[in-house]
């Protein structure tokens, strides 16, 4: 039987009709409710056709984490992916990574000269000075590039002023102890040592993100001094009795430090222009979060898009252990990729945060926990074994895997085999720890290797790709 709102007998129609007794302040309040419930009705059909907009949306959206300790590469690369995606934003930076640039080589040079100022000022390491022979003791020389080096100072003042808009420098270190790996050392650079930051790198180079007037540092000058520096600072540098000197303070200067200070003849100049390789090695810490956009618009059609192009998102978080509480928000977001960089290189050394604590061990326990994090049992981890140039230097020097790593055991001090041996261990670990089965993607890197690394990215890019697709069941 068919039912038609004229048949009387239609039940669902009696039941719609008022009382018949229903007084009129009843009606009222009935009409009210009745309009309150249409309203509910057309809020949620709302929010559900704004869901549905979203999910629509964030399908094209894909979210990546680069995690790893600080100093493992991640902002390395991240400029490795904005210089291979997004060549506008890249070259619109340009010019402001040269003050970075300049800061990098004025602050590795004062940290010099505070190692100088330490064995000039008497000050000793505990051991007993005459192990220390002539040969090895500063000159007259070096007290005079003390002197002509001393405007650097001020330059240095300059910059973190207008780097830092103000911000002090960050102790990254806590008190030296004694551990397997090394003795207790003083260390009288530790003030010029400490390291200097910022909140994000978008503050300091990009040309739209100062304030309307306000004034910066006086390039002209600071490029002046720089040049008029350059043959010191190369004969600071290339002197035997300062590395010498380096080594007894155990003073450890940032990787990309060597990289500049061979480049000043390049670099010091009022010529200089910043290239590529320049803003992938120069040092600038950041404690803030950083998100930036890529698109991508050689997508398959059968790919969810926005307006035509597929976007990512990554975001760069610290990796201070002071800071990695920072990490658990994302966690609990939708991450599509988690890039882990692991610098494999750093097998021999020991935290900044915590001197106890191997920096090679701590990667690894951090790689434990990422794998059997059930917040992320759907994320697809990538992992870069990355500074294997640095690994390579190390070995080439002698430096012995298996006398900081036991568990290597007499398996040949080589990089392939090195490589091999923690592959093997990263996987093992993945496949136990992961709350699903997931395949394992293990890259061996040096991002600064920009022309190695932009294949690397490139298999990253397509496998996300492939992963996101089958994910939205579209493949």
């Amino acid at each position: 039987m068919v039912f038609t709102t004229d048949d009387p007998t239609d039940p669902f129609l009696q039941l719609l009709q008022p009382p018949h007794d229903e007084t009129p302040s009843q009606a009222t309040a009935r009409l009210k409710r009745e309009t309150d419930a249409q309203r509910i009705s057309d809020e949620i059909d709302e929010e559900i056709s704004k869901s549905k907009a979203i999910a629509k949306r964030d399908s094209a959206v894909v979210k990546v984490l680069l995690l790893g300790q600080a100093e493992s590469g991640k902002s390395t690369c991240l400029k490795n992916f904005r210089m291979r995606y997004d060549p506008q934003a890249w070259e619109k930076e340009r010019n402001g990574w040269r003050t970075v640039v300049q800061f990098n080589i004025v602050r590795s040079i004062i940290n010099i000269l505070s190692v100088m100022e330490a064995e000039l000022g008497g000050e000793t390491l505990g051991d007993d000075e005459s192990s220390i022979n002539e040969s090895m003791k500063f000159t007259d020389l070096h007290q005079l590039l003390l002197i002509r080096l001393a405007p650097l100072r001020g330059v240095e003042s300059n910059l973190k002023h207008w780097l830092g808009a103000g911000a002090e420098p960050l102790q990254t270190s806590l008190p030296m102890a004694a551990t397997p790996f090394e003795a207790p050392v003083h260390n009288p650079s530790s003030e010029s040592a400490r390291e200097f930051a910022v909140r994000c790198w978008h503050d300091v180079v990009d040309p739209d993100a100062r304030q309307p007037g306000q004034s910066g540092p006086d390039f002209e000058s600071t490029t002046i001094t720089l040049a008029s520096c350059r043959d010191d600072m190369r004969t600071l540098w290339e002197d035997r009795k300062v590395q010498l000197a380096l080594a007894r303070r155990k003073l450890k200067l940032p990787d990309s430090a060597g990289f500049f200070l061979n480049e000043l003849d390049r670099i010091a100049t009022r010529e200089y222009v910043v290239t590529d390789d320049d803003i992938v090695r120069a040092r600038l810490r950041t404690v803030g979060i950083q998100e930036y956009k890529l698109r991508f618009k050689d997508v398959p059609l059968e790919a969810p898009t926005i307006d035509g192009a597929w976007e990512w998102r990554i975001y760069d978080v610290g990796g201070c252990r002071t800071t990695r509480h920072a990490w658990l928000p994302f966690f609990e977001q939708h991450l599509q990729a988690i890039i882990f960089l692991c610098p494999i290189s750093c097998f021999d050394e020991r935290l900044e945060e915590d001197r106890r604590v191997n920096r090679l061990e701590d990667s690894t326990v951090l790689w434990y926990s990422i794998c059997g994090s059930k917040l992320l049992a759907k994320t697809q981890l990538i992992c870069f074994m990355n500074k294997c140039d640095l690994l390579k230097s190390k070995l080439k020097k002698g430096v012995s895997i298996s006398q900081y790593l036991t568990s290597y055991g007499d398996r040949p001090n080589e990089v392939v085999d090195f490589v091999k041996y923690l592959r093997e261990k990263f996987r093992v670990i993945l496949k136990e720890r992961s709350p699903q089965p997931r395949a394992s993607y293990i890259y061996p890197t040096t991002v600064t290797d920009t022309k190695a690394t932009a294949k690397t990215l490139e298999s990253v890019r397509d496998g996300i790709f492939r992963e996101n697709l089958i994910k939205a069941q579209l493949m």
